[in-house]
């Protein structure tokens, strides 16, 4: 089976790219093959679009929270969501979702998702450091567009599957504290001993009981010396790519029952 992983920007270019790792699962093993950079929206639709069966993991939110959504009177079915936030542009959009957090009371000021708490990963509606609001803004439409089926929140092509990935669940398992910067004069030898404990924790402890990473060492070489985090981002994103497809028979390592319109993190955990 064929898997992708993805670490993503809502503004891919050559200095900053989409990262996607691409490997295969096979008998427990998961081999990243390469890594591709994907500096245009162009190619990024393109890899969308390559015939399936694969099943990518995608490092943006796919939904927004109910909360804010159901507040802003926008609709509350998946595909009507992305099309309206897709009509009302970048623009509009930003402002929108100012307008409504400076009308929430301070220290409420973002809504969640019911996924974030256990994830501890940032509200869609953020906008800044990270602004994860422009991210599924950027991304979202695309998966809508390339007919994509996303499980629990919309049918397309059973042969390409999207979930939603967090590559910080995985380095949380093996390192704490930063492990990336996207300024160079945040690069330190205390971030790199980071990212050298993450991969070769996955590597040496498997992705979990039943899986283990392949990985040459060009690849980890990449993973450890891009002070971006981007290049091992897209691998742990890939280790969880393989962990939804393996659990594919019972719902994508999701919980059996999610919000449509927020989505849900693979891998995270449910809040049963």
């Amino acid at each position: 089976m064929r898997l992708i992983g993805v670490d993503f920007t809502s503004a891919p270019s050559n200095r900053k790219p989409i990262t996607a790792a691409h490997g295969w699962f096979d008998a427990g093993v998961v081999h990243c093959e390469n890594v591709s950079r994907l500096s245009t929206w162009a190619s990024f639709d393109e890899m969308l679009h390559t015939p399936g069966p694969w099943l990518g993991a995608f490092d943006f939110p796919f939904g927004l929270p109910r909360e804010g959504v159901w507040d802003l009177g926008w609709p509350t079915d998946w595909a009507s969501l992305v099309a309206h936030c897709t009509a009302m542009g970048k623009d509009a959009f930003k402002q929108a979702l100012d307008a409504y957090r400076s009308s929430r009371p301070y220290g409420a000021r973002y809504p969640h998702r019911a996924t974030d708490a256990p994830a501890k990963s940032h509200s869609p509606f953020k906008l800044v450091n990270p602004p994860v609001g422009l991210m599924f803004l950027a991304g979202a439409p695309r998966l809508l567009a390339a007919g994509l089926t996303i499980p629990g929140m919309h049918q397309g092509d059973p042969s390409r599957v999207a979930v939603e990935a967090y590559p910080a669940l995985v380095a949380r398992r093996h390192a704490a504290g930063s492990y990336k910067s996207d300024d160079p004069a945040r690069w330190n030898d205390a971030r790199r001993t980071a990212r050298i404990t993450i991969i070769d924790g996955v590597l040496n402890a498997g992705i979990n009981a039943a899986l283990s990473l392949n990985l040459g060492k060009s690849l980890r070489v990449d993973a450890i010396e891009d002070a971006s985090g981007d290049t091992l981002d897209a691998i742990l994103a890939l280790t969880q790519a393989a962990t939804a497809w393996t659990q594919r028979h019972s719902g994508y390592a999701l919980p059996p029952s999610i919000d449509p319109i927020e989505g849900w993190i693979a891998g995270a955990d449910s809040l049963r």
